[in-house]
């Protein structure tokens, strides 16, 4: 088909989100599509690629978000006509869509479980967090009969009464054998909230340093963390680098002893691949991760790293100094789980199915459009 016109647009997530930008708008621009991307750019300190046509939004935080929101509608209300498909990353951005005249095919991708998601946001005060709960289930069923959804998760189906299509959010595996794994560092990748195990890891970090095994990580943190992160780095516990962009922050975990993912037993991560558990099994990092479903589901079945139990520091350092003290364990789950990533977490392959969805929905777009220019211009049916 012809080149589509893809308008993207998030202001809750980082203008370098890995999903959004490295994995979805690079292989729409591979594939010889035009983007248009609005988003966040000054607030997230990311540099828009040239060949992307980018319009600069304020980011949505805690409760600050009506500017962003107002933003975001005026952007696509100029941009998203022009479109031959409108790709939202938010559920806030769903209450645009009204404003919004001659909207293209309008697809949302879904990332999350936006109800139990409510759960683990501290900037909303507690009693407030189920109380949207019927809502937000209300405006995902309006939104399933009048958009087009994609699903970043397979567990995500049962909240919907229709079939869409899922596009997981895997990575991109390097072909080459990564570097082994080392003896003296642990990473963890990610956003740093509570609910992520934060806390956990800075035990971690405190229990490990006596064995001389350091613990960096890589990522944006909530306020009611980063001063928690600051003072640990003050105090030489971990080294902090901040958010990074996915490729930066890809070449950190190369080589490290392990990756952990902590995180807690939260409603919106008991049906969700944590996508760093791909992400370090792509570059030869062994696993330690917490038992959510799908977590012990990859690790079991890929042999690509060790499971611990929910809020356990101590089981979390214990399975690290294992994989320092074990040479051979570390090694043969380090190639397990880069010959898994490789067969079955290779984001190009989604990415060609991704691309192929939003075509088959413009096209279905571009070929309405066609029929009815023809019985405009032709009412009475007449051959030419």
């Amino acid at each position: 088909m012809s080149p589509m016109r893809v308008c993207v647009c998030t202001v809750v997530h980082n203008a370098a989100d890995a999903r959004i930008l490295h994995r979805q708008i690079r292989a729409l621009l591979d594939a010889g599509h035009e983007v248009t991307y609005i988003a966040p750019f000054r607030h997230s300190g990311t540099a828009p690629w040239p060949e992307v046509t980018a319009v600069d939004v304020p980011r949505a935080g805690g409760r600050r978000r009506l500017r962003a929101f107002l933003a975001a509608r005026r952007a696509l209300a100029g941009h998203a006509p022009h479109a031959d498909v409108l790709l939202l990353h938010d559920p806030e951005l769903l209450l645009t869509l009204p404003f919004v005249r001659r909207r293209p095919p309008t697809v949302w991708d879904v990332h999350e479980d936006t109800a139990a998601a409510l759960v683990a946001k501290t900037w909303l005060p507690r009693p407030l967090r189920r109380a949207p709960y019927p809502f937000v289930r209300w405006a995902e069923r309006i939104a399933e009969r009048r958009l087009h959804l994609l699903l970043a998760e397979e567990g995500y189906r049962p909240r919907f009464r229709r079939e869409h299509p899922v596009v997981p959010n895997t990575t991109r595996v390097p072909l080459h054998a990564p570097p082994p794994p080392g003896a003296d560092r642990v990473v963890y990748l990610g956003h740093l909230t509570r609910a992520r195990g934060a806390a956990e890891m800075l035990e971690v970090a405190r229990l490990l340093r006596p064995h001389g095994v350091r613990v960096e990580m890589i990522g944006a943190a909530d306020p009611d963390t980063s001063a928690a992160l600051r003072a640990a780095e003050r105090e030489g516990l971990v080294r902090w680098h901040g958010y990074r962009p996915n490729d930066a922050a890809l070449r950190l975990v190369e080589g490290s002893l392990a990756g952990l993912s902590l995180l807690r037993d939260e409603p919106n991560y008991r049906h969700s691949v944590p996508t760093k558990i791909i992400e370090y099994m792509a570059h030869g990092v062994p696993v330690v991760s917490t038992p959510l479903p799908a977590a012990a589901s990859i690790l079991d079945r890929d042999g690509s790293g060790l499971l611990v139990p929910f809020d356990d520091p101590r089981a979390a350092a214990a399975a690290v100094l294992r994989l320092r003290d074990d040479p051979r364990l570390r090694l043969a789950l380090a190639a397990n789980g880069h010959r898994a990533a490789r067969m079955r977490y290779h984001w190009p392959d989604q990415g060609k199915r991704f691309v192929a969805q939003l075509e088959e929905w413009a096209a279905a777009r571009r070929s309405r459009t066609r029929a009815f220019r023809v019985a405009v211009d032709n009412p009475c049916g007449r051959t030419p």
